[in-house]
């Protein structure tokens, strides 16, 4: 089933190799944070805006893992970039 232009699909568990792809161009150069995606959802607009639900956890010895949401754009036949990450509350 193809999403519909503006809907977002259901977080799936299983990453694409495009939808890790996407994600590690944008996260390129972040440091101090590791991000690790478990699941995504996305919503084709003017390009595809992704959310990625990861496991952050701050770079440095016995630091405590956290949720986060990474979203990220991609245009058209362009760059991905990220446009912002949101820890998640419990």
């Amino acid at each position: 089933m193809s999403p519909t232009t503006g809907g977002w699909t259901a977080f799936n568990d299983t990453i694409s190799k495009e939808a890790a792809d996407v994600f590690a161009a944008a996260m390129k150069g972040l440091v101090g944070v590791n991000y690790v995606p478990l699941a995504v959802a996305t919503q084709v607009v003017a390009g595809i805006n992704y959310d990625f639900f990861c496991n952050a956890k701050v770079v440095y010895p016995n630091a405590p893992e956290a949720a986060a949401m990474v979203k990220i754009y991609c245009p058209p036949n362009g760059v991905p970039h990220l446009t912002a990450i949101v820890p998640v509350n419990h």
